[in-house]
């Protein structure tokens, strides 16, 4: 009985060593973009560093804040961010939708193009891109970053949320719909309450993209409208890069998703596993 027990016990064992190998694993760059914010800066550049901190300084982060400009590109980035999260959302809910529960010519070819677009790599659409917003006058201006953003946002968020649709069933709607709701009705009260897991869950990931993205940011907008992600190059010179106030500021940056997940877990883990079976 014993020996029973024993066997059981030992692959659950082998299957926690590995979740901690792959918890420490992710999250040893967060350890030390934390630990080297906090250390002194001759301490950050030692050949032979330390995995504990040695002393604990705020200098860092005066020295990030003073280097250059640090609340212009974080509202400039939270301006894009949410821009990008609110018209994705509203422009991939009614194309999943569309997609989702109308039957129309050329669905097939819509679905297909979805994925096609996603499978381009973005750093291959930057000249095109530049090229265009150059001719519309959107060079250098946020408008022009959001208009890029959603390009490669949209798909995803289309795909995720048709993924949420097609697990409602529409007979809820239907049952809604004798009842006496509108079409609009029935998706507002039955449909909608339903999607708001993964509502929140592709927003989540729309904002992280947005907001982490520096590619595009540094090639379409000048100095004096950089991003936050921009903002973060400009501790690397020809002199070298100041390691110790680049995590400092990495650490601020990092402030508004940690925020963003505390407010959303509970959704935000719904709605990970709510369009994963069917679709």
């Amino acid at each position: 009985m014993s020996s029973t027990l024993t066997g059981r016990r030992a692959p659950r064992l082998w299957w926690n060593v590995l979740g901690l190998l792959v918890f420490v694993t992710a999250g040893f760059p967060l350890y030390w973009m934390l630990n080297t914010a906090f250390k002194p800066a001759k301490d950050a550049i030692d050949p032979d560093p330390s995995l504990l901190p040695t002393g604990i300084t705020f200098a860092n982060f005066g020295r990030a804040l003073d280097i250059a400009d640090f609340w212009g590109p974080v509202g400039r980035s939270m301006v894009v961010s949410l821009a990008v999260v609110v018209i994705g959302m509203v422009v991939g809910l009614l194309a999943a939708l569309a997609i989702s529960r109308f039957a129309f010519r050329g669905r097939k070819i819509v679905i297909v193009g979805i994925l096609a677009v996603q499978m381009v790599p973005l750093v291959a659409m930057i000249i095109p891109v530049f090229l265009l917003l150059n001719d519309l006058g959107q060079y250098d201006r946020l408008t022009g970053l959001i208009i890029t953003y959603l390009t490669f946002i949209l798909p995803f968020t289309v795909w995720t949320l048709r993924g949420f649709i097609v697990n409602i069933p529409k007979e809820l709607e239907e049952a809604a719909m004798v009842d006496g709701c509108s079409r609009t009705g029935a998706f507002l009260r039955v449909v909608f309450p339903l999607l708001a897991p993964g509502m929140v869950a592709t927003s989540v990931y729309g904002f992280i993209q947005a907001w982490n993205e520096y590619l595009y940011a540094l090639m379409l907008l000048s100095q004096k409208n950089q991003t936050a992600t921009v903002w973060l190059g400009n501790f690397t010179t020809k002199h070298g890069t100041e390691y110790a106030p680049m995590m400092a500021g990495a650490t601020m940056m990092a402030v508004p998703i940690v925020a963003l997940f505390l407010l959303v877990q509970r959704k935000m883990a719904a709605g990970l596993t709510a369009g994963a079976v069917k679709g």
